[in-house]
């Protein structure tokens, strides 16, 4: 496992990086409040089966690619750098893997590009016109979902989430080991880091309103787990409506967390959904 900057312009993106260059590439995308390092020990899985691994820390969680302004963080510009990177290491098609904020760029990339991408596993957040719809629409998804609006307000969020070295964001880590959450403090302890994580909620909130992303044409593996306090069976529901492709759908007896709570399980469906669509043997 290695540690590079993968530069894009004006922006460095530090990346988690596993395997052979020549072989697959799958792009891996964390989610909120998280880092590249969820992804540690299922890139180390992933690699041996000759695919080329690459965990960015995204936009904002870059020390390096973290403009200051909530205009920054729109989705068009998060899922570009993603593609910008894959670009970066001459590459034309890839897997594409996502939990949360991540699955949520991923949503975009996999509609708007289906062409690039030989395979797509979305995590806990399903299609993001059937989520979007469910936040609208129905009543235990507003609840789930109150916390997106009170990030609205300015810097408030950031100073309750800084209390007593991070006490919030600590009962979301409860599962993951001592090192993912030092190395997650390490970036949540600068100011513009956190506030940056909280414009990807700011830039985009319109758009949890009112979006048209529509249906996906790309072989999809979607995980949830059932008793996510986030996400709710609505919209995981009506996702399934817009898979045009192959589409697998799982349910988990699990909560949000999924990386750190169900790995063994996980890492089953993803291998098996990797290779049921890779390319070269």
């Amino acid at each position: 496992m290695k540690r590079e900057i993968i530069q894009i312009n004006n922006l460095g993106f530090d990346c988690r990086v596993s395997g052979n260059k020549e072989h697959e590439l799958v792009i891996l995308l964390h989610g909120f409040p998280e880092s590249s390092f969820m992804w540690v020990d299922l890139m180390k899985d992933i690699s041996p089966l000759k695919f080329y691994c690459i965990a960015p820390n995204m936009r904002g969680y870059s020390k390096n690619a973290c403009p200051k302004g909530k205009k920054y963080y729109t989705l068009d510009k998060l899922s570009q750098d993603i593609l910008d990177i894959v670009n970066a290491v001459g590459k034309k098609q890839f897997h594409l893997i996502g939990h949360d904020w991540g699955a949520v760029v991923g949503w975009k990339i996999v509609h708007d590009q289906p062409g690039s991408i030989l395979s797509w596993t979305a995590m806990s957040v399903p299609h993001i016109k059937a989520f979007s719809d469910a936040m609208i629409n129905d009543e235990d998804q507003q609840k789930r979902s109150r916390y997106v609006k009170n990030f609205q307000i300015p810097f408030l969020p950031e100073m309750n989430i800084r209390k007593n070295d991070f006490k919030l964001f600590r009962k979301l880590w409860k599962s993951s080991s001592v090192e993912e959450v030092e190395e997650n403090l390490s970036i949540f302890r600068n100011k513009s880091a956190l506030t940056a994580s909280l414009n990807y909620y700011r830039a985009n909130y319109k758009m949890f309103r009112n979006n048209n992303l529509g249906n996906i044409n790309v072989a999809t593996l979607f995980i949830w787990g059932k008793h996510d306090l986030a996400i709710g069976a609505v919209g995981v529901e009506n996702s399934h409506q817009f898979m045009k492709a192959y589409y697998k759908f799982l349910k988990l007896d699990a909560g949000h967390w999924l990386i750190q709570t169900k790995y063994q399980e996980i890492k089953t469906e993803i291998l098996e959904h990797l290779l049921k669509f890779k390319i070269y043997s």
